[in-house]
Parts: C-alpha cells; sequence; structure tokens
C-alpha cells in the first residue's frame, strides 16, 4: 500500500504496546484507527489519545481467541469507518517454563490467543478487503521467536513459528487480489508481554503455580523487555513495511548472527545428508 489517507486500520492488542505504536503510526499517516482489544477500559483510553493527536480512531472490546469476538468487533468496525484496509494481528500473550511444567490449559490459552487468534483475523476481514476491491495489507505479529526458539519459551515459539508460516503463505496466496501480507518479527520491546496474565480469561482457569527457576527466567525476560526498543519506533518501522510490501519485518538487526548460526546448522544438516550412507540409494530430486 503506497496511499494511507482516509483508509482503515484495524488492529488486535492495539491499546498498548505495539499494537498502540501501530495504531499511532497509521494514524499519523492519516489512516482512521480501530483499536480492538480486551482490555475495555485502555482501548477507550488509546482512542482518546489518538484522538486528541488529531486521528480519528474507535475502540471495539475484542477477544481474539473467540471467532464471534472478531466477526462482531469487524462489524463495529465497518459502521465506524466503512471500509478496512489494514488489518494488525497483533493481540499476543507469553508463556513458558521447563520441560513439564506447562499445564494444559496453559498451552491452549496461548496456541488460542497468539495462533487462532490470528487465523480468525484474517479470515474475518480478508473477505471485507477482497469485497471492497481496493486491496489492502495484512500484518501478523510474530517474534525473532519465530525465527529461533530460546529454551523455555517453546509455547510462545512455536505458536510465533506458525504465524510466520502462515504469514509465508498467505502472501503468496493473497498478491493477486492487491493484498499484501508482512510478519513482524521484533526482538526485545518495552511491552507488557511478560504481564499477559493480567488478560488471561476465566475460561483458561489461573495460571499453574510456577517453579522457582521459572520464576527466574520470567524475571530475566522482564529486565530484557525493560531495557527494549520503543514500541513507537515499532510501529513506524512497520508503517514503512507496508509501504515497501516487505514480507519480513525486523526491528533488531543486530540479531541476524542468531538467525545465521540456525541457518548454518541446516544447511550443515543438508549437508551429512547428501553423505549419508542410508540414503545413498535415493535417486536424486
Amino acid at each position: 500500500m503506497k496511499d494511507f489517507r482516509g483508509k482503515t486500520a484495524f488492529i488486535t492488542g492495539g491499546a498498548s504496546g505495539i499494537g498502540y505504536g501501530m495504531a499511532r503510526a497509521f494514524g499519523r499517516a492519516g489512516m482512521n484507527i480501530v483499536i480492538a482489544d480486551i482490555e475495555r477500559d485502555v482501548a477507550g483510553k488509546a482512542a482518546d489519545m489518538l484522538n486528541k493527536d488529531q486521528i480519528k480512531a474507535v475502540a471495539v472490546h475484542c477477544d481474539v481467541a473467540i471467532r464471534n469476538e472478531l466477526q462482531r468487533a469487524a462489524l463495529e468496525a465497518v459502521a465506524a469507518f466503512g471500509k478496512i484496509h489494514i488489518v494488525c494481528n497483533n493481540a499476543g500473550v507469553g508463556a513458558g517454563g521447563n520441560f513439564g511444567s506447562i499445564g494444559e490449559r496453559d498451552w491452549d490459552w496461548i496456541i488460542d490467543v497468539n495462533l487462532k487468534g490470528v487465523i480468525y483475523g484474517a479470515e474475518t476481514f480478508v473477505p471485507l478487503i477482497k469485497s471492497h476491491g481496493e486491496g489492502g495489507h495484512i500484518v501478523n505479529t510474530a517474534s525473532m521467536a519465530g525465527m529461533i526458539s530460546p529454551p523455555r519459551m517453546e509455547p510462545y515459539s512455536a505458536t510465533k513459528f506458525a504465524v510466520v508460516a502462515m504469514s509465508e503463505g498467505w502472501a503468496q496466496q493473497l498478491a493477486e487480489f492487491g493484498i499484501g501480507v508482512s510478519v513482524l518479527c521484533p526482538g526485545f520491546v518495552r511491552t507488557r508481554i511478560h504481564e499477559s496474565g493480567r488478560t488471561r480469561q476465566e475460561r483458561y482457569g489461573a495460571m499453574r503455580e510456577q517453579r522457582e527457576d521459572d520464576n527466574e527466567v520470567r524475571a530475566a525476560t522482564a529486565q530484557f523487555i525493560a531495557s527494549g526498543i520503543d514500541p513507537l519506533v515499532v510501529g513506524e518501522r512497520v508503517l514503512e513495511a507496508v509501504k515497501a510490501n516487505e514480507l519480513y519485518i525486523f526491528t533488531h538487526p543486530d540479531m541476524k548472527d542468531a538467525l545465521e548460526t540456525r541457518f548454518e546448522e541446516i544447511r550443515a544438516a543438508f549437508d551429512r545428508a547428501r553423505e549419508s550412507e542410508a540414503l545413498r540409494s535415493v535417486k536424486k530430486s
């Protein structure tokens, strides 16, 4: 997308953190903004802040883990501004811990929000974008944890790897309709992702009691997040990338070396396969 003025962006998890950063960046580019968030009061305050900055914005309550909630929020967005052009599937939660310490409902929670929430968002809004024929863009928030998997963050990484995979496939499928797809893979950003339990829905029950070493990991993560980059800067980076129709949006170029290490291990594994005695009888393709 090149022309943003007068068009509308719908942003889940838009009341704070990266979501609010994207809302402000798109709003300053001339877009109408729909802040969709599970925190109703915080969403209202975020919309008020944008309105004071001469950005047209409304807040809608939305639990992205429920498809009907996203469909209802979409109707409210259309009622407020008409056509939707950009959808940021950004709402997410964090959970992790030592192997065997993560409860079943903890797995359900993070998969429902981080993975299904992106699916429901895309499947709800892509038909609406197709219907007006003006094109648009989908931004799915993953993480550098969707590129490299740190220990004790496997539930989070599993959902973020999946978001990267879906984005790669959707980008190819939706290009013919003038709909771009980007996957945002930030490193540490000053958000409240480490306090995700504050928005945990009652149906998932309380978080499982954390072991002492799990708490140490949480404390270390909180420190990294506190020293992360400003989410408003991330919002500007996303705007820049959408203009250029970039598939991968990175915010921490210094993390390239960590990714290169993973790629080197993968390439080495292919080399070992090439020399494998077990595979010697297999025809080369």
